[in-house]
């Protein structure tokens, strides 16, 4: 199965529909304008769409598989998602996909992101951040200290 996203006037992704493969080998095939202008035979726009481009659901090219509000990027020939969170991360021009300057630390099971403060761990009192590995890390129990 194949799937086409629908965009308004701005590039903005309004909606993503299903498409036959045995139509879209027929009409020119994968990632062909000739295979979006025959989607637009079979599925009509809806209120402020103007053309379909094909969007791949397990990533295999155009960045991601698009969804609702992500901007198609002709220039790159990309998705991109809306960086609408966090300022400071960092568009990563092959995925289209926004990242954090500092990658998801490997060590923890709980934390979540803080602009300004970068990664912040859920239970502070378990793990403190190691600035020499770059990664969450549990705290070191007292050698006196015992288990309950």
């Amino acid at each position: 199965m194949g799937y086409f996203a629908e965009l308004n006037s701005s590039n903005i992704v309004v909606r993503v529909l299903a498409a036959c493969n045995q139509d879209i080998a027929n009409n020119g095939g994968e990632q062909s304008e000739q295979a979006a202008k025959h989607f637009e035979t079979v599925a009509s726009f809806s209120e402020g769409g103007v053309k379909w481009v094909q969007t791949s659901y397990n990533h295999n090219f155009r960045g991601h598989y698009a969804t609702p509000n992500d901007i198609y990027d002709e220039n790159r020939n990309i998705f991109i998602s809306p960086n609408d969170k966090f300022p400071s991360w960092i568009l990563d021009e092959n995925t289209g996909r926004w990242e954090p300057p500092v990658p998801m630390p490997d060590l923890i099971r709980s934390y979540r992101w803080v602009e300004g403060s970068g990664w912040v761990c859920n239970n502070p009192d378990d793990y403190e951040w190691s600035v020499e590995q770059n990664i969450w890390v549990p705290k070191k129990v007292p050698e006196d200290s015992k288990e309950i």
